[in-house]
């Protein structure tokens, strides 16, 4: 098992909640400090180089106009990492592809960061969540078909090497694609996926042998989503495979693991108006149908608004001393059916560096050993890089 270390970068000194109407869009930007933004930016790649000597692999993803992320820009700091670090899987989960002009753009972006890292980017391609649809001014109900094409796109640059091809699809149409630099990973990067609890789509990251990603989610439904994707799982070429992420907090006692645990969920009890959270066409009326049933669980409000032990108990959130927390990946991992990869949000809120420094290092020293062999969830070798 692969283990990613990851945070969004928040930036959390804002008024109390009860003072605001939204933590995300619409918060005025008056409310920013550049000052102590260049500090919490330079502390935040200080722990992810952290995180690479002590031998985990990252995480970077973006989001816009949301005091959850400062990091509005991922291939920046992918960028970045590639250069100052020496050994990690340099994940973006994702380029938000439905939101961006021009996805050739991303295939030059992520082939020059793989050539700047001598092959270690893994490339996440995004729909992008609700609250991008306003920033980005995009239609949500072509977000999917967008995504999809985007995806086609990209991996048409990075795979044809014979000169310049032409692509017209619905979206995007160009005439001359030769990207240069190509990638270092050959045939190309592998791609990850995330997904709403979209059955049709999983089928389809599945069938293209991608990897596909869920983010806090209780492990009945993770199990559920797991095994259609290893029902339907076809190679591609490039490793696919499964990924999980919750929020992870190592300390010597429990106790102290739960208030670090506690610190972390600040990004789970973030506030955001309800016309932000599912604008009309993002995900299909049968979706909705479900979700105003009660059929159709997620990390949506009524999964968020839980308490510590139920989100313990769900896997959507690993808290312990290291012992516990190694008998609660097996747990999760016998409970969903094995899953490749292990993506940790490991810092959030008003987590000081110093109890942030403190979680890696007991993880990556006292647990990750421990867990490094459980086997794959579908058949495949190591994605192609580097020793």
């Amino acid at each position: 098992m692969d283990c990613y270390y990851f945070t969004e970068m928040p930036y959390p000194f804002i008024p109390p909640h009860d003072e605001i109407e939204s933590m995300r869009v619409t918060l005025p930007n008056s409310l920013f400090d550049p000052n102590l933004a260049h500090q919490l930016y330079n502390r935040y790649l200080d722990e992810f180089c952290l995180a690479d000597q002590e031998g985990l692999n990252l995480m970077v993803n973006e989001h816009r106009s949301s005091v959850v992320c400062m990091d509005v820009a991922a291939p920046l700091s992918l960028a970045i990492l590639a250069r100052q670090t020496r050994k990690a899987r340099l994940l973006i989960l994702g380029n938000s592809i439905a939101n961006r002009d021009d996805p050739i753009r991303i295939a030059e972006e992520m082939a020059m960061v793989d050539c700047i890292s001598g092959g270690r980017v893994e490339c996440g391609m995004v729909r992008g969540v609700t609250y991008e649809v306003f920033a980005a001014n995009t239609n949500p109900t072509q977000t999917n078909e967008r995504l999809w094409e985007g995806i086609d796109m990209v991996r048409g640059a990075w795979l044809t090497h014979n000169g310049p091809f032409n692509y017209e699809g619905r979206f995007w149409h160009r005439r001359n694609i030769n990207i240069w630099p190509r990638p270092f990973q050959q045939p190309c990067p592998r791609i990850w996926i995330t997904s709403t609890n979209d059955r049709v789509n999983i089928k389809r990251i599945a069938t293209e042998g991608h990897v596909f990603a869920t983010f806090l989610t209780p492990y009945p439904v993770v199990r559920e989503l797991f095994d259609l994707y290893r029902a339907n799982y076809i190679d591609n070429g490039v490793p696919g495979g499964l990924a999980f992420m919750p929020l992870v907090y190592v300390a010597d006692s429990d106790e102290e693991a739960m208030k670090g645990a506690d610190e972390i969920a600040w990004y789970m009890r973030t506030k955001a108006s309800p016309q932000f959270k599912n604008p009309p066409g993002y995900v299909s009326v049968g979706l909705n149908v479900q979700a105003l049933k009660g059929t159709f669980t997620k990390a949506s409000d009524n999964i968020r608004a839980q308490g510590l032990d139920y989100l313990r108990d769900q896997g959507v959130i690993i808290a312990g001393t290291p012992d516990s927390v190694v008998k609660q990946i097996q747990r999760l991992y016998d409970l969903t059916g094995g899953f490749d990869h292990l993506l940790m949000m490991m810092q959030c809120g008003f987590l000081s560096h110093e109890k942030t420094v403190k979680n890696i290092k007991l993880f990556a020293r006292e647990v990750y050993p421990r867990i490094k062999e459980l086997t794959p969830s579908v058949n495949h070798p190591r994605a192609p890089g580097p020793e």
